[in-house]
């Protein structure tokens, strides 16, 4: 077994979150479940003491900067940020409110930027950490009606570049977790948040029912349990010398070298087969 790690999860209610603080707690490491809801909270600690609640609205920042205060005092140290809270904006560019644009990526992007703003000091002094940003194939990869999802994820990828190579010195370690189709509650949240738009007259209402249809279809092929992420970031965290990206699920590691390859038309060709869009309406 590794040496015991303090690792804090963010979004961890549910989903990936969820099994990567189980799973941390499996390896014997102490971990901080990070969520939002309070009643979330209840029940979701462990008999063995090692999965630990704590109140993060990660688009609060003050929150951010509180949980890890509080992690530092327990703990005396911080050995590892999972920022995988986040949700899927569906919509075309132009039927997407600005609100709801700004959310997308308070949530996606500039949440994770307070809990990275947060975890760096510490970790800093420490001269050792290891932050594990959770992205998506479709942060390499933009999948058409899914431009706020895929744009917020394409940039925490650069960020995550950049950073990778600004705390480098301070031996702290940046990975990327490009996921495909996962088993969780994520579609759900993602079809709550597009359903006023499928059913809205306007000049796209025509294509929605091909995007959907493909959303429940030929882009879940090859869906994978949550529990396959927590294991792929919980070897990266105790890994000695990590991967910068590791991709999880079929999808992500036959797309996205596709994407890098593929002529642009060619690839919207193909997006424009499966969605089923035709070429004029």
């Amino acid at each position: 077994m590794a040496s015991e790690r303090v690792v804090l999860v963010t979004g961890a209610s549910s989903g990936i979150g969820l099994a990567t603080v189980r799973e941390a707690e499996r390896r014997g490491h102490r971990v901080y479940g990070g969520t939002r809801r309070p009643e979330a909270l209840a029940g979701f600690g462990s008999a063995r003491g090692r999965i630990l609640p704590i109140r993060l609205d990660v688009t609060r920042p003050e929150e951010a900067v509180r949980a890890v205060a509080e992690i530092i005092r327990a703990e005396g140290r911080l050995d590892g940020l999972v920022n995988n809270a986040g949700y899927a904006q569906y919509g075309a560019i132009e039927d997407v409110s600005p609100e709801r644009w700004q959310r997308q990526y308070e949530v996606n992007f500039f949440g994770a930027i307070e809990a990275i703003r947060a975890a760096l000091p510490p970790m800093r002094q420490a001269k050792s950490g290891t932050i594990v940003n959770v992205s998506s194939v479709g942060g390499r990869v933009t999948i058409p009606f899914a431009a706020p999802y895929c744009s917020s994820k394409h940039a925490l990828e650069s960020l995550s570049d950049s950073l990778r190579v600004e705390v480098a010195p301070f031996g702290i370690r940046v990975v990327v977790i490009e996921a495909g189709p996962i088993e969780s509650r994520f579609d759900d949240r993602a079809l709550e948040e597009v359903e006023e738009l499928l059913h809205r007259p306007g000049p796209y209402s025509p294509l929605y029912g091909g995007a959907e249809a493909a959303m429940k279809g030929d882009f879940q092929k090859g869906k994978k349990p949550a529990e396959e992420v927590a294991r792929v970031i919980l070897n990266a965290i105790e890994a000695v010398r990590p991967k910068t990206r590791y991709r999880v699920t079929s999808m992500a590691r036959i797309l996205i070298p596709l994407r890098a390859i593929l002529p642009d038309r060619l690839l919207d060709v193909a997006f424009r087969k499966s969605l089923k869009i035709p070429r004029r309406i």
